[in-house]
């Protein structure tokens, strides 16, 4: 897909409002923006070079670096067009929940260079609907 107008790459990243996060090989944070500092309460000298674990939570950390490991070998991703929707952590220890897209980006010979995930802040709608999901219950349990 060609541009046909000059877009400043830098200035689109640092504006959009959902966070963009890449990540190495390695799983070092090579990339973050202004709406993940916002999401993850980490500055972007913070983040830069530390590992996505700053924002995994500690259970969930064995599934996420299998998948991951499992993405750079192969040069695959099953959730390229799948929104996944899972448990943060901000720099302050509290809990999120996020829902993200990821994208590989390729080095000439192939391989994966790097894993861009964006992520948006979905706790707000994840505690309503779990409000929801507790009244049903009980009004339910009421009824019958």
């Amino acid at each position: 897909m060609a541009m046909r107008t000059s877009v400043d790459l830098n200035q689109l990243v640092a504006a959009v409002g959902d966070a963009i996060v890449v990540s190495d090989p390695a799983g070092d944070i090579v990339l973050w923006n202004a709406a993940a500092e916002r999401i993850f309460g980490f500055s972007e000298a913070e983040a830069l070079g530390q590992s996505l674990d700053i924002i995994i939570p500690e259970r969930q950390r064995a599934r996420h670096w299998e998948g991951y490991r499992e993405t750079m070998a192969s040069g695959q991703t099953r959730y390229g067009e799948s929104v996944l929707r899972v448990p943060a952590l901000r720099k302050d220890g509290a809990p999120l929940s996020i829902a993200f897209t990821v994208a590989l980006l390729h080095a000439p010979d192939g391989t994966v260079s790097a894993i861009v995930a964006l992520v948006r802040d979905e706790t707000e709608r994840w505690n309503e609907e779990r409000t929801l999901r507790r009244r049903l219950r009980e009004l339910e349990e009421k009824a019958g």
